[in-house]
């Protein structure tokens, strides 16, 4: 019943051009590559129906380059459902237009590299998602099993801490792994901030299936890694040795067939939008104006935060009050590949955070049921839990000297305002994101 065929273009830029990952007030250039930096793509044929992944070495996508993408791709023949754009978060990879705003993460002003790499890139993955179509199909079975590790940690001292590594393997007719798609849910950070192109620990996981099993195409998918870190971080050799040990986690299994998957394949794409802490009227914008005022010249705050800072007052100065974000929207994708026990694959936007994915597996049957991927199509911010909206936190969104406007992960995302909590009389974006998740997997 099933097919695959797939691709991969190395999209490293050369040296000189900046890094993205981490807010500085002096921008990281590149002086060379550690580690090619690729975009891969898997296309699983049902029967004569594409079902197109693409993961790319890059932080992630803004809304607008990731709709330039979507457009292109279905102007192949692709319906959008059946296409997810991915990204693998390392960070030590190229500044996009978008991304994180290259002015307030990393003190970028000129740009005109930047637009031109970030343009070439869009015609590339657009290029890479054709030669796969176009590719020789290998008639295959499907199987999968849930692996383990154990590098991943809580960074925001929450309990939760991810061990599970879903792994899907097309086989051809005498049994051997063609292609092999996993995933972890902890941060592509284990080698640091750093001034070569790598992409973290998921390039030499890859390599070291590759590797094992020569002709057989290997790609990684991030999980919920919003508030998870590698237990060992800082270096090139951290993430190799972490990689590395991925790497012979999944090459140690795919030996043998994990449970069957029979078909057929169905996918949704849907969006929801997300609530922010805004109240849109005059003298309450008056007053979120005058705080970013004082941020904007405040030296005992981070440069990505006054920067980010300055420029709310420039938006605040030259938007209509109903023009104001209220909302942001998330794109979340579902594929069901049928059978005796059918596996979802949820593909969610944004950063989110281990919790949800907790809460979602255990209602779904754990992993073995539902494959929980984030940093898909779209990054719009990392999607926080009502426990860290309600302390000043990087991944809640807002700082202590002024916590009713936006801060840590939501300033670098440029956003004006952080998500909202949930209180007894309001729903903030945990019961929001939860219960749209909750109807995307029950309606399948």
């Amino acid at each position: 019943m099933f097919s695959v065929s797939s691709g991969r273009i190395d999209i490293t830029p050369t040296a000189g051009y900046p890094l993205a990952g981490y807010g500085v007030d002096t921008p990281r250039v590149a002086t060379g590559t550690h580690h090619v930096l690729y975009a891969r793509c898997t296309i699983i044929w049902d029967q004569s129906v594409p079902f197109v992944v693409v993961t790319v070495d890059v932080l992630g996508f803004r809304r607008a380059t990731h709709q330039q993408i979507r457009a292109a791709v279905t102007g192949l023949g692709i319906p959008s459902e059946n296409f997810v754009l991915t990204a693998t978060h390392t960070h030590n990879g190229p500044v996009l237009s978008e991304g994180l705003d290259p002015f307030i993460a990393y003190d970028l002003e000129n740009l005109s590299s930047v637009d031109t790499y970030t343009a070439w890139l869009v015609a590339t993955i657009t290029t890479l998602v054709a030669q796969a179509k176009a590719a020789p199909r290998t008639p295959c079975t499907l199987d999968y099993a849930v692996l383990d590790e154990d590098f991943s940690m809580n960074r925001e001292g929450l309990p939760y801490v991810e061990r599970d590594v879903p792994c899907l393997v097309a086989r051809a007719a005498d049994g051997t792994p063609r292609a092999v798609l996993f995933g972890y849910g902890t941060h592509p950070v284990a080698a640091g901030g750093q001034v070569e192109f790598d992409p973290d620990y998921p390039g030499p996981a890859i390599d070291a299936i590759e590797a094992q099993w020569p002709g057989c195409f290997a790609q990684f998918l991030t999980g919920p890694a919003g508030d998870q870190n590698p237990t060992s971080i800082g270096s090139f050799d951290d993430a190799a040795a972490l990689g590395g040990d991925l790497g012979a986690t999944v090459v140690n299994a795919i030996g043998a067939p994990g449970r069957p998957l029979a078909g057929p394949l169905s996918a949704t794409l849907g969006e929801v939008s997300l609530p922010l802490d805004v109240t849109l009227t005059p003298d309450n914008v008056a007053a979120v104006r005058a705080d970013y005022a004082l941020r904007s010249t405040n030296g005992a705050v981070i440069g990505y935060e006054r920067r980010h800072a300055l420029r709310m007052v420039q938006l605040i100065d030259t938007t209509p009050l109903s023009a104001l974000e209220q909302t942001v929207p998330l794109p979340v994708q579902l594929w069901t590949i049928g059978g005796e026990q059918p596996l979802q694959l949820l593909f969610s936007g944004g950063e989110v955070v281990s919790g949800f994915a907790v809460a979602i597996r255990a209602e779904r049957g754990g992993s073995s049921a539902v494959w929980f991927a984030a940093y898909a199509n779209e990054i719009p911010g990392y999607i926080p839990s009502d426990a860290l909206l309600a302390a000043a936190t990087y991944a809640g969104g807002f700082d202590p000297d002024f916590p009713g406007i936006a801060g840590g992960s939501m300033a670098v995302y440029d956003h004006w305002a952080h998500f909202r909590r949930g209180l007894a009389s309001t729903d903030g974006v945990e019961k929001v994101y939860l219960d749209y998740l909750r109807q995307v997997v029950q309606t399948a």
